[in-house]
Parts: structure tokens; sequence; C-alpha cells
């Protein structure tokens, strides 16, 4: 089996997804994307199908040490995205062609289900106590929240309040028993993000992401002395030789390697071992459409420290389309108290709805992250 051709459709609201084709007919589909450059990802693809046409698709493992190790300057979110797509394409096709769920050829499922969360709040987080409570009745047991807006090196202590009483009232709107995940997205920097944690502590947050930039994951070290609750990183981590620093030095106690960036289902399987390795938790990033999240469940289903798995639907990204669009089985996905189970159907478990895909690939999108700036005008993190 040789692989033939390719394809790459650019979808609403911000997605990528790529399928490849066999000369006997199977397809394989992945979601290569960068959310912000789908056209640099796009490029990217192209070049590395050069490699791969007329290649056995069923040669995983030396494919995709091909695709990183034969570029001479390698990794980094645009490369190690589209091998990303490309290996879940792989993996989709090897599924299919042996009529199992991936994981079955990874060892077999460790697990049945895995917990979820859905998010609350949007990027300037506001009325975060009702929609935590009307997503705990609708069967939630776990949220995310991004905990503040921007945030200068040295700010106002009127910030660190304002992101406290949204998480308050989120705890207040829940009780105890619900999961609050709190997101900074690198949006604070060293100096305050230990006064942050430090005052967020009596409200239990199942784990704060990305207090600071992974640029400065050496501040992990010190903000570990100042705060009980468990770190999270990782989403904007491309590689096993990323993470081994951050492992080694115990600065982290949650992983969060997103499949469509990480190189894929190969990598983040890797990554998942290597911090199991390390007594460290995985919850794999997926604020991405269907195939990505397909993909993030054949490495929790196999992966002992996997404890929840994020998901976008509902997500405040997804304004044209979402999660479930573009499938044929939306029940593949349907999320019971609180959990999702493990994909029953050969290869990613799902199918993809491809007249949908091209009727929506023709509108296509330019999706950009907003640029804000704080009030002196410099720009600030989003």
């Amino acid at each position: 089996m040789k692989i033939r051709s390719y394809e790459l459709f650019q979808v609403p609201p911000r997605w990528l997804f790529l399928k490849i084709t066999t000369d006997e007919g199977l397809e394989g589909w992945g979601e290569p994307i960068v959310e912000g450059r789908a056209a640099s990802v796009k490029a990217a693809v192209d070049e590395l199908m050069e490699y791969m046409i007329g290649e056995d698709p069923m040669r995983i493992e030396d494919h995709w040490n091909k695709l990183y190790r034969s570029g001479f300057y390698r990794g980094g979110p645009i490369h190690m995205s589209a091998l990303a797509g490309i290996d879940q394409a792989l993996w989709d096709i090897k599924g299919k062609y042996y009529n199992a769920p991936i994981y079955d050829l990874m060892g077999g499922a460790c697990r049945d289900n895995i917990n979820i969360y859905s998010w609350i709040g949007g990027d300037r987080p506001s009325d975060v106590g009702a929609a935590a409570k009307e997503t705990v009745d609708s069967g939630f047991r776990a949220i995310k929240m991004n905990g503040t807006e921007e945030m200068q090196y040295i700010d106002s202590f009127d910030k660190v309040e304002e992101a406290v009483a949204r998480v308050a009232a989120v705890r207040e709107a829940v009780g105890t028993g619900v999961g609050i995940g709190i997101d900074f997205h690198g949006r604070v920097h060293r100096p305050m993000a230990k006064v942050i944690a430090k005052e967020l502590e009596p409200y239990h947050p199942m784990f704060i992401e990305e207090p600071v930039l992974t640029e400065n994951m050496e501040a992990l070290q010190e903000l570990r002395q100042h705060t009980h609750i468990p770190i999270a990183t990782g989403e904007r981590m491309y590689s096993r030789w990323e993470f081994k620093h951050m492992l080694a030095n115990g600065w982290v106690d949650i992983i969060q390697p997103d499949l469509s960036h990480a190189g894929g289902i190969t990598e983040g399987k890797k990554i998942a071992t290597m911090a199991e390795a390390y007594d460290v938790a995985l919850a794999p990033h997926c604020p991405l459409g269907p195939i990505a999240l397909a993909a993030c469940l054949q490495v929790d289903a196999t992966s002992h420290n996997a404890f929840i798995q994020e998901q976008s639907l509902g997500i405040h990204y997804n304004q044209s389309n979402d999660l479930l669009d573009y499938i044929e089985d939306k029940s593949v996905f349907a999320y019971e108290d609180g959990a999702v189970k493990m994909p029953q159907g050969p290869g990613l478990g799902i199918t993809i709805n491809e007249d949908y895909v091209r009727e929506r690939a023709r509108e296509s999108h330019n999706w950009k992250n907003p640029v804000w700036r704080h009030k002196d005008g410099t720009i600030a993190e989003w």
C-alpha cells in the first residue's frame, strides 16, 4: 500500500484538516493547525508531504523520524503541527487497515472513559458564576476559565482581587465537588504570578495553567514554593526534548501537550510516558476540532496518568462552527456524568462528513487572535 495523494481543508471556525489517501482507497484524517497561523502550517504540510507520496503509510515511526530529523532546522509550532497532522492521518489509516481503534495498536486501552471539562467566561471573563452553574447543571463536573485579562509585570492589586473574585463566584456557584481549572494563558509575569497564586489557594482550584509563559519556565521553581495548587503547562511545548528539563526539575504537576501541535499521536504518547515516570499527570490541550479530540482520546486511552481531557464544545472561539459539525455520528463524543467514552470505531473512531468539510472549506477562514495593549501602549500577552 502506498500514499497516493493528500488534500488540505481550511475550515471555520479556525481549523485545518488533512486527508491522506492510499492507492488501496484507505483514507486517513489529521488536524495540523496552529490557531492563527493556518496558512503557515498549510505550507509546511505541503513541504513535508513531498517526502510522503509513494511511501508505505504503515511505517509511522520511520516517517516521523524522517519528517523530524531530515530537516537540519526542526521543531517549533509550525513544523511540529504539520508533522502532527500527518502523523494522526497515518495512524487513522493504520487503524482502518486493521479494523481496530488506534489505542488497540498501542497496547490496548487502560480505561473505559475519561473526565472532560468545559470552558466558561471567554477571554475577558464575566458572569462566570452563572455560566459555571449552567455548565455543571448540564452534566459537566469540571470547568476551565481564563483567570485574568492582561497584566503588567508589576500591576495593581485590584486586578488580583478581580481575578480572585471571579474564582470565588464560581466556587460559590458550583460547590466543592467541581474542579476549577484557571488558565492564565501566560498573561501573568513572574512577579505577579506568585501573588495571585497565593490568593487563589482558599478556593482549591483543580490547577492553575500557564501561570507564566513557557519561555520563562524556570520561574515555576520559585512559584512552587509559594503555592500548593497543582501547576499545569505544556500547550506551547512541541516535543519530548522541550518537556524533559521541566519534568527532570520537578517544576510541574500536570503536562498539557497538544496532539495537533506536539508531533501528533506518536510524540504525544512518548511525552505522556515520560511524564508518568516522574509521577506527573496528563491533561492534553485541545480547544480544537473533532480530529484533534479523537487523537487525544487515543492517547488518553493508553495513558495511566491521563486524568482529564479538554474539549471545545461551546468554547468562545467556535462562533461559526462547533466541535460536532464535521462528523457524521455525533454520539461518538457523547458526554455522560462529566466523562466521555473511548471511541470504539477503527482508526481515530470518527467518520468525517467530507461533503460538509468541502462546503465549509470554500468559505475558509483567516482567524487571528486579538492584539492587546496595556494602557501605556505596550503589547500585552493575549
